[in-house]
């Protein structure tokens, strides 16, 4: 037999292979030929449709459907239950409650700008008081003061001899023993003028003998900031021997940056913390904001004056204070939905 023989099993195994290469073919080219399946663009059964649009230009909307003007492509139904999510971003809800997110309504509120400034506690100027001779004597006695210590009112400071009382004071008596109310009345003026209180008048009336010697006092209480008096010294007719500052108010100097100066209305409440009582604040009402800046810092000088009842506010003490400025109309938002970049604000 030739090599190009074949035998009869190595034919019928070819014929077979040659018939499933032919169906396989033939299944192929029918596939072909039939017509693809058209993709619906009708709308689904029990939704209602609101319009109809073009995924590429959303924001023009057709009536009816059709083949868009734009694209070469089908108008798209925009569905009635989908109208709500038009305009935003669609997230998974299970992956928004992994997110944490939650929605807040935006309303229209009055806003009143917040303004901090760093401040320090002082004395209240408006409530001190200078203690002077009435008249030229000498320091007989001292108390023992010294600057800084805190005093209640009518303290006193430094006892003086007056020898130009003593004549006066013996003259004033000669007329009140002789029964003449005009003449006692003009010899109580004089003492008067010559700088004698009326408590010391009325000493000597009752006890019938002059007295040469007055005791100077605080009229108010506070602390002793100077104190220019020793034992021994001489001194004239009005020189200042004391000088006190009152604590039941104090003040609270708060350097404002020149740029929210605007803020600042004389009477404004404001509210103080302080480093010496971390968690409490005190509060005040702005008595005074100074005419002039700053140069070196660009701010404004404004004074809070804050009760000071128990005492524990101390001038020198370091604090922040806080006002409230005026109230303005704005949108209200959660703090958490504002994204800051630094130049400007996003609400989310």
């Amino acid at each position: 037999m030739s090599a190009f023989n074949l035998t009869r099993a190595q034919l019928t195994a070819g014929a077979a292979a040659v018939a499933l290469i032919g169906a396989g073919v033939g299944y192929g080219v029918a596939q072909l030929r039939q017509p693809a399946p058209a993709a619906s663009d009708g709308p689904e059964a029990g939704r209602k449709v609101l319009y109809w649009y073009d995924p590429m230009v959303p924001g023009q909307r057709f009536d009816r459907p059709g083949k868009s003007p734009f694209m070469d492509m089908q108008l798209v139904p925009r569905y009635a239950d989908e109208a709500s999510e038009a305009a935003g971003v669609r997230i998974d809800p299970a992956r928004l409650q992994s997110l944490g997110v939650r929605y807040a309504t935006v309303r229209r509120a009055a806003v009143a700008e917040a303004l901090t400034a760093p401040g320090v506690l002082e004395f209240n100027g408006r409530d001190v008081a200078i203690v002077q001779a009435r008249a030229a004597g000498f320091v007989q006695r001292v108390y023992g003061r010294a600057p800084g210590d805190v005093v209640g009112a009518g303290a006193p400071i430094a006892d003086l001899l007056v020898p130009s009382w003593g004549g006066a004071q013996a003259e004033y008596l000669a007329v009140r023993r002789s029964g003449d109310a005009a003449l006692e009345a003009a010899a109580r003026q004089r003492l008067r003028l010559l700088g004698m209180p009326d408590a010391m008048i009325e000493s000597v009336a009752r006890s019938g003998r002059p007295r040469s010697v007055v005791t100077v006092a605080t009229p108010v209480g506070g602390a002793i900031q100077t104190l220019d008096v020793r034992q021994g010294m001489t001194v004239s007719m009005g020189q200042t021997l004391a000088q006190v500052a009152g604590l039941g108010t104090v003040w609270m100097t708060a350097a404002v940056p020149e740029a929210q100066a605007g803020l600042i209305r004389p009477g404004a409440s404001a509210r103080v913390e302080l480093a010496a009582f971390p968690g409490e604040a005190f509060s005040g009402r702005v008595s005074a904001v100074l005419p002039s800046a700053q140069a070196d810092s660009r701010t404004l000088q404004a004074r809070i004056e804050l009760p000071n009842r128990s005492g524990r506010l101390r001038p020198g003490m370091y604090g922040t204070v806080h006002l409230d400025g005026p109230s303005r109309p704005g949108l209200v938002v959660p703090t958490e939905a504002v994204i800051r970049t630094g130049r400007r604000a996003i609400v989310m």
